[in-house]
């Protein structure tokens, strides 16, 4: 939002406050600060029971965090007196509408809210010792006041969400930027792997054994987490997706349940399924071109300005499939010295071997990323907490126990701190963020070369 719009903003907001009676202005700031609870409680009633905006909300949050953040936002907006503080008002708005944007909650949602508290706050009036001219001012200014927040957040959202969707189309170019006839045989390979462990599953004959899934197989994950993204244009995307679900939850279940004669005819369904699958995917990939892509250009990781797209759509993924992610941020420890004692070449050198290292003992579906310096990040998907402690500490180790390869010739040994936080189902991004951050910090400042797990109950 410019500073023009702000401005102009705070402008009219000055001149509605300078034209309603004072006594109104007061009457409402202490009848927004007596009944504020209430009108919380019936905002989220109201939220809670509408199957569109009851997918943004839990029960928990609200009790927990959003119940007590109305709250105060409702008393900030109307503690009006003489040392008012629009633009700090003006800002507060601004920074709602963006997290609204960040957390993709439509715009529609946010305006019927307003719309559920005028209309309580007007039933509230009645009950008051008030005369009928005193409920009509009050209730004015009320409605006024919140269209002009509603305005002000409905130009941040906008803004904010313009730059949000020119990620994410950039984001998805990337995607397919890469080297498309190594990853297409990269994944028609990993699809091969996984008819091959099916096949030797039934070969065993053993009637308990739990047959391996298509979505949770290597090919499955790269398709779920980046494939289906990257492709999203292509028709052929949603009928590979259509394709994994009558695998897993038909073709499998009978494999499963039925007699042997069965288990044979589902086989070589599956078989014909998997066959599709190779088919679509090699039309994919013809149908792609090469395209220029922004990846850090030392290590050729995913940079810093994907990181939002990545989150926003993992979140998305997570709520939707009842599932969780994690984040893994890892600092090298010590890189000065490595810089400082064998140049800055030396230094280069370590961050791509360790790039490399990431990629390589990451899954298809996780996301590497270069933050900047010596700090990367892994977005672990459909892990739980024990399992995405497990890769952390595993790549501690390993990364303990690697030689890294100097230009002169030397080999060195390096140790990372590494923070973990585990998605705890609040839809911002920035909150899973600052507790990875918190957990590398400590990390880092308690003896370094260590696993800290981010409290993800605290906020």
């Amino acid at each position: 939002m410019s500073g023009t719009t702000s401005s102009k903003v705070a402008n009219d907001w000055n001149t509605l406050i300078s034209g309603i009676n004072p006594q109104s202005i007061q009457l409402n700031r202490q009848l927004v600060a007596n009944h504020s609870g209430e009108l919380a409680t019936q905002f989220y009633a109201h939220m809670l029971g509408a199957e569109d905006a009851s997918i943004f909300l839990s029960h928990d949050q609200v009790k927990t965090r959003l119940h007590g953040s109305l709250q105060q936002w409702l008393i900030t907006l109307f503690d009006i007196d003489e040392q008012y503080d629009l633009a700090a008002a003006v800002a507060l708005q601004v920074k709602v509408g963006e997290i609204h944007a960040r957390i993709k909650i439509p715009m529609h949602l946010v305006l019927r809210g307003a719309r559920y508290l005028k209309q309580h706050y007007g039933e509230l009036l009645q009950q008051e010792p008030l005369t009928a001219e005193q409920q009509h001012e009050c209730l004015q200014h009320f409605c006024d006041t919140l269209d002009v927040s509603m305005e002000v957040m409905a130009q941040a959202y906008a803004s904010s969400y313009d730059r949000n969707t020119r990620s994410d189309e950039v984001y998805r170019l990337f995607s397919i930027s890469q080297n498309l006839s190594t990853e297409r045989e990269k994944q028609k390979g990993a699809l091969l792997d996984w008819e091959n462990r099916l096949m030797f599953e039934c070969t065993l004959g053993n009637p308990n054994a739990e047959l391996p899934a298509l979505s949770t197989s290597e090919f499955g994950l790269w398709f779920t987490h980046k494939g289906a993204h990257a492709f999203q244009d292509y028709p052929e995307t949603q009928l590979i997706d259509e394709r994994i679900n009558i695998v897993d939850e038909q073709l499998l279940a009978d494999m499963q349940q039925g007699p042997a004669d069965t288990r044979i005819q589902s086989l070589r369904k599956v078989r014909d399924e998997t066959k599709r699958i190779k088919f679509l995917l090699d039309d994919i990939f013809a149908k792609s071109s090469e395209l220029e892509s922004g990846r850090d250009v030392l290590t050729k990781l995913l940079n810093r300005k994907f990181l939002p797209t990545v989150l926003s759509r993992e979140i998305t993924h997570a709520r939707r499939n009842h599932s969780q992610f994690a984040l893994l941020s890892l600092d090298i420890d010590y890189f000065k010295e490595v810089n400082d004692s064998y140049g800055h070449e030396a230094g280069d050198s370590v961050l791509q071997q360790l790039s490399g290292f990431l990629v390589s003992n990451s899954r298809a579906g996780d996301f590497v990323f270069r933050l900047g310096g010596e700090e990367f990040m892994v977005v672990l998907v459909d892990v739980n907490k024990h399992n995405a402690r497990a890769i952390a500490e595993n790549m501690r180790n390993k990364v303990s126990a690697e030689n890294f390869m100097l230009p002169n010739g030397e080999r060195i040994q390096i140790t990372v701190s590494s923070g973990l936080a585990l998605f705890n189902g609040h839809p911002d991004y920035q909150v899973i963020l600052r507790q990875v951050d918190k957990a590398l910090y400590d990390a880092k400042h308690l003896g370094r070369n260590r696993v800290i797990v981010a409290d993800t109950d605290q906020l």
